[in-house]
């Protein structure tokens, strides 16, 4: 069953309560809070995903609530919890939504270390995966955010997850996060695609999210080969230049975009080298989204 199919009695009942839990294929969540905004920006956000069933097991069991305190009467103020524990300091009621998002990126990048994380965004089209490891200020989520509604599947904005064992990349497909001009910027690209309303003043800017087209929420448990790997650089001045790395730097660049490479140790440091030989490393400087992706389509990763 998918979340769009539950009724809104039984979305409030469930999500108000003990949660429900969402199926991302390379881990599952059980998410719960009684703040009606982010309660109906989940569901528009989240609709086309397969629920897992009551009594399942999740991964992690996280909620967005009121810290116990008077802030919640005055200024009121939101916390996120993992288990009970709150990793954050509360944050303004205003940012309640994206405060769930980047709870649920803690919690994996802390965690979940049956896999090697990279901070990075990463499309596949044709069966072959391209990813982009990237700082932020980048304009990785924007290229992300065009790249997904242009043809290419979403596997994830802002985590790589690769497995271990076969070195293909696993989807973990959410919403993508825009920040500041970005949002604008997208809404005029494609106006027909659900953007959540803006979180104003984050320590991140303006932010808003982009709901996952459903080809990428539908194919959340097919993995993919890793063709290429692309350092994205927005540079106002620049349509398109490309750098080719050898393997020693694009180890470097993969490796500083590593979330838990060396908490692995060897595994991990096995694995980040076995993808840089594997696979081209270029970097890109680039100012217009529709010349990337007709040089990524093209597949020639060579300067």
């Amino acid at each position: 069953m998918k979340l769009k199919d539950l009724s809104q009695s039984e979305y409030s009942s469930l999500v108000s309560d003990n949660g429900l839990g969402i199926d991302f294929g390379a881990t599952s969540f059980c998410i719960s809070t009684k703040i009606k905004t982010v309660q109906s920006t989940f569901k528009l956000l989240y609709g086309d995903y397969e629920l897992k069933p009551k009594e399942a097991f999740t991964d992690f069991q996280i909620s967005v609530a009121y810290p116990h305190n008077v802030r919640r009467f005055i200024k009121p103020q939101v916390s996120f919890y993992f288990d009970e524990y709150s990793p954050f300091l509360p944050l303004p009621k205003s940012q309640s939504y994206p405060l769930l998002e980047w709870g649920m990126n803690w919690c994996v990048a802390g965690h979940k270390h049956n896999y090697l994380l990279l901070h990075g965004a990463v499309l596949e089209k044709d069966g072959e995966a391209i990813i982009f490891p990237a700082p932020p200020g980048s304009g990785k989520s924007t290229l992300c955010a065009f790249l997904s509604h242009s043809g290419w599947r979403l596997l994830s904005d802002e985590m790589t997850v690769i497995n271990l064992t076969t070195g293909l990349v696993e989807p973990f497909v959410r919403p993508i996060c825009l920040k500041n001009d970005s949002i604008d910027l997208f809404h005029s690209w494609f106006p027909d695609a659900f953007i959540s309303n803006v979180a104003k003043d984050t320590n991140k800017g303006d932010v808003a999210h982009v709901k996952a087209p459903i080809d990428s929420v539908n194919r959340y448990k097919e993995p993919a080969r890793v063709k290429a790997i692309v350092l994205p650089k927005y540079n106002k001045d620049i349509e398109l230049d490309i750098y080719a790395l050898n393997k020693c730097d694009a180890y470097k660049s993969l490796s500083s975009n590593a979330f838990n490479e060396g908490v692995l140790g060897r595994r991990g440091f096995e694995a980040a080298v076995n993808l840089v030989e594997s696979c081209d490393t270029v970097e890109i400087h680039y100012n217009d989204l529709n010349v990337v992706a007709e040089f990524l389509s093209e597949g020639q990763f060579k300067a």
